[in-house]
């Protein structure tokens, strides 16, 4: 039986998990291996946004915003809904596998709502 998300200990595993299927994606891998230079140190940030996000106990410091408007423009603005898409199924996937309960429930939910969010707001900085 697998245990809900509890501890940053779980965040990370999950997180990390998640990175590794991201930058061996042919579609989402160019978009993350292409940027980040220290993946040890992205992933305790974004651990930290996680644990954050979802025991609402640590204070994460950063603009995922204003990160991802950076990357689509440095890549001719080709970020479309079908990277959010893939991005999201790979994280659900990732949940499943690991977790299951209440927490891990609420990171699938946040993870939609932010990838909405996020593409959105990708598409109106394209108009600015």
């Amino acid at each position: 039986m697998k245990k809900d998300i509890k501890t940053r200990d779980d965040v990370y595993l999950l997180v990390s998990s998640f990175y590794k299927k991201v930058r061996k994606d042919v579609v989402l891998g160019p978009f993350f291996n292409g940027v980040i230079e220290d993946w040890d140190v992205h992933l305790e940030n974004l651990t930290t946004f996680w644990e954050s996000s979802l025991f609402l106990k640590t204070r994460y410091i950063g603009n995922p915003l204003e990160a991802h408007i950076k990357v689509d423009k440095d890549n001719n603005n080709t970020i479309t809904e079908r990277h959010f898409g893939l991005w999201l199924n790979l994280w659900i996937e990732t949940i499943d596998e690991l977790f299951e309960g209440d927490y891990a429930e609420n990171a699938k939910r946040r993870a939609r709502k932010m990838a909405t969010f996020l593409y959105l707001k990708i598409f109106e900085a394209r108009t600015q």
